[in-house]
């Protein structure tokens, strides 16, 4: 089927800009809904702008390249705008230095990598929320429900492709108790979810103002701890000193990469503190780079006690 036609941008990075890997943290799992990866390396993102959905979708003929964007919706000159900041193009990694052997090693397979900021804060909070103190599977599979239920599809080509965005804040105040427990999201984070998208506007204002001011914003709202702050602030906020303290496998694993052995949160703020304003690329750089422990013990099994288990 011929594609509409849609708004276009042709983008020129001032470096040799991997859109892939840069884009790759605002994916979640494999089966996100509000993103697509074709065969060739084509990126979909449906989003939710300020100006109403769009579809976009980044073409990049070359890693590094010049990277065509074209969009579709309402929200497509917004998204185009965009583009630069959400492949990386506000970050300055300038200021980073390694400190430790491994970091530079690190550095040396990734040396294009970028902090993304993509302006969006409700984007990156509802599944941050929906992240909370369950296993990956279990988040993943809430989210693409509440996507597939309470959002839209994408527009244009988008929908074709079997693309959607995310709910609105007023379609999230609307959710009754029992269609979140269908979801499999218990009240605690469902009641997280509502509580943000009651005050959405003003978590949106907040792009653009200092991480310790996001962050004391964020964490405000019942629910909201040091880990969802960080989860945010660096996909929407572009943080590149957030660090996702409290997570499962984050701090045993840059643990086992800097010292050979595991840490706790403690360890991880110890470890991590030279680094300040870039202690989230560490956490980053381990993570792309696969330098975690080995996991020989047993996983985290998805809890079985919800409705339609």
């Amino acid at each position: 089927m011929q594609e509409a036609a849609g708004r276009e941008r042709v983008w020129e990075p001032a470096w040799p800009c991997p859109v892939q890997q840069n884009l790759a943290v605002l994916r979640r799992g494999l089966g996100d809904p509000t993103f697509r990866t074709d065969p060739d390396g084509t990126v979909w993102r449906g989003i939710r702008t300020p100006e109403g959905p769009a579809t976009l979708r980044l073409r990049q003929p070359a890693v590094g390249s010049t990277v065509l964007a074209t969009a579709w919706g309402p929200g497509a000159e917004w998204s185009l705008d965009a583009v630069p900041a959400m492949l990386g193009a506000e970050d300055d990694p300038s200021g980073f230095e390694p400190r430790h052997p491994r970091i530079t090693e690190m550095l040396r397979h990734k040396p294009h990598w970028r902090v993304i900021r993509t302006g969006l804060v409700m984007e990156a909070l509802v599944p941050a929320i929906i992240e909370q103190k369950v296993t990956g599977q279990e988040a993943f599979a809430g989210f693409r429900a509440l996507v597939r239920r309470f959002g839209e599809r994408a527009p244009g080509p988008g929908a074709e492709h079997r693309l959607w965005v995310q709910p609105t804040p007023e379609q999230l105040r609307r959710v009754p108790s029992w269609e979140w427990l269908q979801l499999h999201i218990d009240p605690a984070r469902s009641r997280a979810v509502v509580r943000a998208a009651q005050v959405a506007s003003a978590l949106e204002r907040t792009v653009g103002l200092p991480g310790d001011e996001v962050d004391r914003r964020l964490r405000s709202l019942p629910g909201i701890g040091v880990w969802t702050s960080a989860e945010v602030r660096f996909r929407a906020h572009g943080d590149a000193d957030a660090v996702s303290f409290g997570d499962y496998h984050v701090a045993k694993n840059v643990g086992w990469a800097l010292t050979g052995d595991p840490v706790d949160d403690d360890g991880l703020a110890e470890l991590l503190e030279p680094f300040r304003p870039h202690r989230y690329r560490v956490q980053r750089l381990v993570e792309l780079t696969g330098a975690h422990r080995p996991r020989r013990g047993p996983r985290m099994a998805p809890r079985t006690h919800l409705p339609g288990r």
